[in-house]
Order: structure tokens, then sequence, then C-alpha cells
């Protein structure tokens, strides 16, 4: 079974973690996982220190605000079970670093489940029960109950009076910014609590299985992943290795969402798949800003 990661965060907490993660100890108590829920040694490879020796890979292309710093995070390599990171790579604050909020990770996982739900459940009313067409019984003088037909709702076997007439649909839609902010708080989540990996590609040597599971097990990155990558054609090797693992699944980067992000334990990401999420998530924080200037009075521009 995949066991869901979630966070709660207090608005001054959540100031002082989202300048950076310097190292386990910057987060507040109420971020970290209970003691029974982490493996031990996955806590050995702490966050990269400011004065790592490694080169940096990938830097921020969007501006970053004044009062926030870029996030560091380790790239590694699928190429063998013992690599040693590659290098670093920058990520945005305003994407990987946002307050928690549960209220929003609920919102978005509940419209992930109702909106495409249809409910095809339909029960019989009166009228389409088969049989009753005439009256049972006379009216009087029988010393029985009134009844006029034996298909009334009152009846075993008759129709039922308020019973689910479907197909009926669920569809409801969130605004653009709940949808939005649910992605950064997910992905925040992973990155707080050390469960998001960063990758330079998908190439592994051998389509064998049992080598990713291997190495997800040597590197202590939990019992289910969820890895992303931007294009629509993946390497053969990882979609063959992949391809009969229950715990292990692949998604391209335009259909990341919510809910299987928090399906998976760990988030493992290619540095084009960070570009192109923060690309597209950064976007949605001005993408109405052409449309009006807010710093004029209103005016009717027809």
């Amino acid at each position: 079974m995949f066991r869901l990661s979630l966070v709660v965060c207090s608005r001054r907490a959540s100031q002082r973690f989202a300048s950076s993660f310097s190292g386990q100890s910057s987060l507040p108590p109420n971020l970290l996982l209970p003691t029974n829920l982490v493996d031990p040694a996955r806590l050995k490879r702490r966050p990269p220190p400011a004065d790592s020796p490694l080169p940096l890979l990938r830097k921020c292309d969007a501006v970053v605000p004044a009062h926030l710093s870029p996030v560091h995070a380790w790239v590694e390599s699928l190429q063998s079970q013992d690599a040693e990171p590659l290098g670093l790579a920058q990520l945005h604050p305003d994407v990987f670093t946002v307050p928690p909020r549960l209220d929003i990770l609920h919102s978005v996982e509940i419209w992930q489940r109702n909106y495409k739900r249809i409910s095809h459940a339909k029960t019989k009313v009166r009228s389409e029960v088969r049989g009753g067409g005439r009256k049972p019984w006379r009216q009087k003088g029988s010393g029985r109950a009134r009844h006029g037909s034996i298909r009334s709702p009152i009846w075993r076997g008759g129709g039922v009076a308020h019973g689910p007439r479907g197909p009926t649909s669920y569809y409801y839609m969130l605004p653009m910014k709940v949808r939005v902010q649910g992605l950064k708080v997910a992905l925040s989540s992973k990155m707080a609590q050390d469960y998001l990996h960063i990758v330079d590609s998908l190439n592994i040597p051998t389509p064998d299985p049992q080598y990713l599971l291997d190495l997800i097990r040597h590197r202590h990155w939990g019992e289910s992943v969820l890895i992303v990558d931007v294009g629509e054609e993946f390497p053969e090797n990882i979609l063959q290795a992949t391809a009969n693992l229950k715990t292990v699944n692949i998604i391209p980067a335009v259909g990341l969402n919510v809910h299987s992000m928090l399906k998976h334990e760990a988030l493992l990401l290619t540095v084009e798949s960070v570009r192109f999420l923060e690309e597209k998530l950064l976007w949605h924080d001005e993408r109405y800003a052409p449309l009006y200037p807010f710093k004029l009075p209103y005016s009717d521009f027809l």
C-alpha cells in the first residue's frame, strides 16, 4: 500500500524554512515526519552545504525575489548504485519552498477524484416496474389496507421512491490558482521531507527491473517512486524496467498532478523536468498582469 506524506506548518515557521533548506535542523518540528515512518539510513546524506565543492549544473532561469534565496539540491545519476552526486541544482523558492497548505492539498485531491466521476447507479420508479396494472383488491369490505397497485414503493418488489437516477456527473472545476498552488505545495512538501530527488537523465545501463529496485533500496528512496521527465519518448531501458513494477511509475512532466505525488513516497525529477515545472508554474503568478494595469484606476477598455 502507498503511504501519503502530508505536512502541517504555521505561518511563521513556513517563512523560516521558505528561504533555504541548509540542513535538517532548519525544519520546524511539525514539518518533520514521525520517527517510525523514517528510515534511519535515509538521513545519512545531508542536504548540500552552501560551500559545496561540486559544480552548479543548473541555475534558476526565473528571477528570484530579493527576500528569498534559491534552494540547492543534489543532482544524481542512475548509471550505478554507488554513484556520487554529479553536482548541484538550483530550485526556485516560489515553487519548491512555498508554505505548506493542507487545505489546498485536500481540495485538489478531492477534486481530482471527483471531477471525472460518473455514477451509473439507477433505480426504477413505480411506472417502470413490471406489473401492477390493476387494483390488487377492492377498496372496501375486505378488511385490508387500501392499495391501488402492487408496484407501489411500500410493496416488496415495487418501485423506489427516491433512489438514484443515473448517470450522474460529479464534475466541477477548481480555480486555476488553487490547482497551481496545490502542485507547488506538493512539490514543497516532498522537498522539505527529503523525498524529492533530481537526476541528470533516466538512462540506466540495463532494462532489468531488479537493478532499478536495488538502486532505489540502496539509496533509501522509499517504498514507491514516481519518475517524471519531459518529452513524449522515454529511454527504452527505463520503460522496460518499470513496465511490470507496481511501486515505480513514470509520468510526463506535463501530466504531473497532486494525486500521483501524494500516492508515491518519493519523487524523482530530471533536470529538464525541473526547468519545465518552474517555467509553467511561475507563469501563472503573472499570467493576469498584462491584461489589466492594476496601478491605474479602473477604466473601460472597450
